[in-house]
């Protein structure tokens, strides 16, 4: 999928994020299949387990277990037609989740060559907000941030002081 180029920014602030939420005791849940990114959670201590590609709009079956004490979905959500049933149907206590910002300068993504990785979704964060909640999560911590690109042209230039990623901490009451 990054063909070599990992988005290390995006990387380093996730983890920064939920190194301030989340303790290295907690169990994990990510979901998604293993990426380089849970992979580098795993070398920073945390017990990771990721999903197994299940489809999340149809088997929600997954995060209805207690065994884990947090859910993790980094980029997940807008890829799901109805994310709402899987936010739903977790169990664990704690969410941590991230999202790509609806941009007013660029259409969602989608690839011609791969069908799982589209965006059904880009959301503007008061919507995931109401998402969460509305599936029963109170959210404790969020924050925006940037995504520069480098390369020359109005959309880059754009893209360096208007926020792209949403991360948002919840949890169950």
């Amino acid at each position: 999928m990054y063909e070599g180029k990992f988005p290390t920014k995006r990387y380093k602030h996730t983890l920064r994020f939920l190194n301030d939420v989340i303790s290295k005791e907690e169990k994990i849940l990510d979901l998604g299949v293993a990426n380089p990114f849970s992979e580098i959670l795993t070398k920073e201590g945390y017990n990771v387990t990721n999903t197994k590609g299940q489809d999340l709009d149809l088997e929600t079956d997954v995060v209805k277990t207690d065994s884990y004490d947090v859910v993790t979905a980094f980029e997940i959500f807008e890829h799901l037609v109805s994310p709402f049933n899987v936010i739903k149907d977790i169990e664990a206590k704690k969410l941590v989740a991230s999202i790509p910002l609806r941009l007013w300068f660029a259409s969602a993504y989608r690839s011609k060559t791969d069908k799982w990785d589209r965006h059904f979704h880009e959301f503007e964060d008061w919507q995931f907000d109401w998402l969460l909640e509305k599936a029963g999560w109170r959210i404790v911590k969020r924050e925006k941030f940037t995504n520069p690109v480098k390369k020359i042209g109005i959309r880059p230039i754009l893209r360096s002081f208007t926020p792209r990623y949403y991360l948002v901490y919840a949890v169950r009451d």
